[in-house]
Formats: C-alpha cells, structure tokens, sequence
C-alpha cells in the first residue's frame, strides 16, 4: 500500500533516482546539493523515503563519497582561506583568534573522526595539508 501512494507522487522508482544521484555527482555537486538539486529540479522531496537510503549511503555504495567529510573540508577551506587573509594582514588580531579557533575547531572533528573509523587512525591536520587540499 504504501508503495501505490508514493509513486503516486514522484514520477522516478528508486533506480532512477540513484541514476540520477550519481549523474549529479559526477558533475562535481556535494551531498547536499544534490538533495537541493533533486527537490527543486526533479521534484524529489526525500530521498530516503524512495529509496529507503540517504544521499551519502548511495554515493559511498557507488564509491562517489569523499574521503574527508564534507564539515571537515569546510573548516579546513575556512582555515585556509584566514591563513592568506594573515599573511597579508599580520596586525588583524580578530582574524588571527578566528583562525586559532577554527583550527581548534578542526582537530575536535578530527578526534571524532578518527574514532568513529571516518578516517584513518594516522590523519592529521597541518597547514601545508590543508593547502594541498583545498586545490
């Protein structure tokens, strides 16, 4: 029954639907914009309610999904992204604290990480690393 009313609302089965999540991947869209991108131009409104899988479980099953999490690899952006701002303003104490609290902000999430099992027990956050992978 609850299979009748759900396609009574999308127009895509669940394999269509995965087609088109690694098809808006692959165009280089990040997990959340590929929900945004599914709600407004497919009239996806949930995923996991066809699918019975979120976003991120179909990209990691088609090995899609990124190595680093997505809010690591915005800190770790944001952290570059002052550590230029610095170089080029050494006086700016409010930046410098927004750094320092940004890079704290990084290795916390590392931590968690790490024991979670989301990224190898060796990773480490350095500013020349960062660099490397924001580029």
């Amino acid at each position: 029954m609850a299979e009748a009313k759900r396609t009574q609302w999308v127009d895509y089965n669940p394999q269509e639907i995965e087609d088109l999540i690694v098809n808006l991947s692959n165009q280089g869209m990040g997990p959340a914009q590929i929900g945004m991108a599914l709600r407004d131009q497919y009239g996806v409104p949930n995923v996991k309610a066809i699918t019975k899988k979120r976003v991120n479980q179909i990209l990691t099953e088609k090995k899609l999904a990124s190595d680093i999490p997505r809010d690591l690899l915005n800190l770790i952006r944001r952290s570059v992204a002052l550590q230029k701002h610095l170089q080029q303003n050494s006086k700016d104490f409010s930046s410098k604290r927004g750094y320092q609290l940004t890079v704290s902000k990084i290795r916390r999430l590392v931590d968690y990480y790490v024991t979670n099992g989301q990224l190898p027990a060796d990773w480490r956050y350095t500013p020349e690393t960062a660099a490397l992978l924001v580029k």
